[in-house]
């Protein structure tokens, strides 16, 4: 495939850093919201071993909180804290996508309006700029509504989303599929749009993509399989695996984490996609299902090079997504080549 003079490197490449959101909002977490913080804790002590970790502090209890938790753990040196403007801790949706152009770093930023105006936080449309002004990188702004986790690219001219999000009227009201495939492809340097209709079951962001497939190499897409016979999902992602090999795309699954639920027996959106690779690592979010241990070995089977490392994310889930949702990459500047 062709490429613009945008260029966007696959998650698999290498990282210079990874930004992590850290909780601050109390009322938005309820219960959870310790939990998510001790959770969260431990995903950066694992992470920080193979990447250096940005954390965005949304207050300065906040920032207290994640000191104690990590640098005063012995985490220093391989952890900062940054206090800049965050509503929650979803920085894939508020921070920037760092990308090459012409021979120099830059972070592309969106307009945010809150998951189409579900949840509207102080601070959550300053964050782009916030993480960009610490990366000391060039801010270039978009016109047009998008979340970081409606869309999945591959390095290699292929980008995935859904019509469920990208389409809601509640982003870009009078968008049509035409319109929003020359904005992604423009904004993304992008030949190709992939797109598939629907994402999990009660899922606020509208289906983001980053819940029901993910590109692990160029051209090869990940899915999920239904798990039990209660699995909330078992429709929708027979769907997906359908759609992706219309595309003619390398498709491998891993089995869903079925029926999880919260306190009231609601079925919440929990993936086991929801990962995040970082430098040869797979952190992989679980949450105390039995089918776990499945999903670990498909992947290990997948990523033969990759170490897979899963980590508790129930609570972190109770705020609406996982590891990938409250993370941001920096790729290494001086590796980005097309």
């Amino acid at each position: 495939m062709t490429h613009t003079p945008l260029f966007i490197p696959p998650e698999w490449a290498p990282q210079a850093a990874v930004w992590v959101g850290w909780p601050h909002l109390r009322s938005e977490w309820g219960e959870a919201f310790e939990g998510a913080r001790e959770e969260i804790a431990g995903f950066v002590r694992a992470l920080c071993k193979v990447t250096p970790v940005q954390i965005a502090c949304g207050s300065r209890e906040a920032y207290g909180s994640a000191w104690f938790a990590l640098e005063a753990d012995g985490q220093a040196g391989r952890v900062r804290l940054h206090t800049l403007p965050s509503g929650d801790i979803w920085l894939r949706d508020t921070g920037p996508i760092v990308a090459l152009q012409n021979g120099s770093a830059i972070a592309l930023s969106f307009e945010f309006n809150g998951w189409g105006g579900k949840y509207i936080m102080t601070g959550d449309t300053m964050t782009a700029s916030g993480i960009a002004s610490v990366d000391r990188l060039h801010l270039h702004k978009h016109d047009f509504v998008l979340e970081g986790g409606a869309i999945e690219l591959d390095g290699a001219g292929r980008l995935m989303t859904t019509r469920q999000c990208v389409l809601n009227p509640n982003r870009n009201p009078g968008w049509t599929e035409s319109i929003a495939e020359a904005a992604l492809k423009r904004a993304f340097g992008v030949d190709q749009v992939i797109w598939l209709s629907d994402g999990l079951l009660n899922d606020h962001t509208d289906g983001h993509i980053d819940n029901i497939a993910r590109f692990i190499g160029p051209g090869r897409v990940l899915c999920q399989t239904p798990s039990g016979a209660d699995d909330p999902n078992a429709k929708t992602l027979r769907a997906i695996e359908q759609d992706l090999r219309v595309h003619g795309l390398d498709v491998a699954t891993l089995p869903s984490p079925g029926l999880i639920v919260d306190a009231e027996g609601v079925p919440v959106p929990a993936g086991h996609l929801n990962f995040l690779i970082s430098n040869g690592h797979v952190f992989l979010p679980i949450y105390e299902d039995v089918h776990a241990p499945a999903a670990i070995t498909a992947i290990e089977d997948l990523l033969p090079d990759h170490k897979i490392v899963p980590l508790p994310a129930r609570h972190i889930l109770a705020g609406g997504g996982a590891f990938h949702c409250m993370t941001q990459q920096v790729p290494t500047f001086e590796e980005l080549t097309p």
